[in-house]
């Protein structure tokens, strides 16, 4: 009989495996020392798993990790003219009225409490409307709200500064609760970089094709709002 400790046995004999009491004591506190090891394992795993889920895009992970005394500057860059070239959205009616929809002006300001104002303009039945809206920083330094005007979350997803930011909004409007992700560009035509972010994150969120939308180039309402904010000096 092979003492529990060699394994595996050595012998070339056909005969099964045996060991001692006290081996066989060895071997079931190793297997449950084991089983536990591996139990922290798959835990470990499916942690890290979820995590990749909850997060699909490393630029997330990036804006989240700005160094706390540059986040005022660096939210700065943020701020100015952006249009609205692409929206995908879960709303009720988007998919039978995104033909229709023409591209926004978006005027962004940051306010002395590090808040968020913007100011938009889009078309409507009754022309270009204009709106403006206030959101508090959430603990997260690219998390925005306002629930008293339904802005459960907004939420700057991705951004170079420079000619593109990616934007998700969770709305809870007239007891409807659905998410818009949108694509902010500094000029009239998206770069390649942005279109390509924006379907990226649209597909990992979950957005259907139905519920995809690149805006009809129109720029009236658009460029009316970025004028007016820029000859009142608004923001």
């Amino acid at each position: 009989m092979l003492p529990c400790g060699q394994w595996p046995p050595t012998s070339q004999h056909s005969e099964p495996f045996k060991c001692s009491p006290a081996g066989r004591r060895y071997v079931l506190a190793c297997s449950v020392w084991w089983a536990g090891t591996l139990g922290r394992m798959r835990v470990v795993l499916l942690g890290t798993l979820l995590l990749l889920v909850s997060v699909p895009s490393a630029q997330l992970v990036w804006l989240g990790r700005l160094d706390p005394k540059q986040v005022p500057t660096s939210r700065q860059q943020l701020l100015g003219p952006w249009y609205v070239l692409a929206v995908s959205s879960q709303e009720k009616g988007f998919m039978v009225e995104k033909s229709t929809k023409n591209v926004e002006g978006v005027m962004v300001a940051l306010t002395a409490q590090h808040n968020l104002k913007l100011l938009s303009s889009r078309h409507g039945l009754e022309g270009c409307t204009q709106s403006t809206m206030e959101l508090s920083k959430q603990n997260s330094r690219w998390v925005f709200e306002n629930p008293s005007l339904g802005v459960l979350q907004y939420r700057v997803l991705g951004t170079n500064f420079r000619d593109y930011a990616i934007v998700l909004t969770q709305l809870e409007l007239e007891e409807e609760d659905f998410n818009t992700l949108e694509l902010y560009s500094r000029t009239e035509i998206a770069s390649q970089e942005a279109l390509q972010l924006f379907t990226k994150w649209s597909r990992d969120l979950g957005f259907l094709s139905q519920q995809q939308a690149q805006l009809q180039k129109d720029f009236t309402c658009a460029h009316r709002i970025l004028q007016v904010s820029y000859q009142l000096g608004r923001l």
